[in-house]
């Protein structure tokens, strides 16, 4: 018998298991799905494709908050940005991420 006033159960989560985030915005799986386009692009140098995926690991961490997995992806891409390697598509795909991110904030 369970008492009145008491909270209903949680459903037990696996270890390891990424915990769900109610507050993320709707906006936030086409950024990470053009942060996995931008990872697989072969065009782009090398160390542009791990910052993509760096910048998708920040906003993936499911116990910071979503303004601070924001700024650090934004942190990561504006340093990918700035590298005279880029192509042109590249930073320009990179400058659209980093404006979808920050309109989240």
């Amino acid at each position: 018998m369970t008492a009145p006033n008491a909270a209903p159960a949680r459903p037990a989560v696996a270890v390891g298991a990424p915990l769900p985030d109610e507050g993320d915005h709707p906006g936030l799986s086409r950024i990470v799905e053009s942060l996995s386009q931008l990872a697989d692009d072969l065009s782009v140098p090398r160390n542009v494709r791990r910052g993509a995926q760096s910048a998708k690991d920040e906003l993936a961490k499911p116990r910071v908050a979503l303004d601070v997995r924001i700024a650090s992806a934004v942190y990561v891409l504006d340093d990918l940005a700035n590298d005279p390697n880029l192509p042109t598509h590249g930073r320009t795909a990179i400058w659209s991420i980093i404006s979808s991110l920050e309109s989240l904030s």
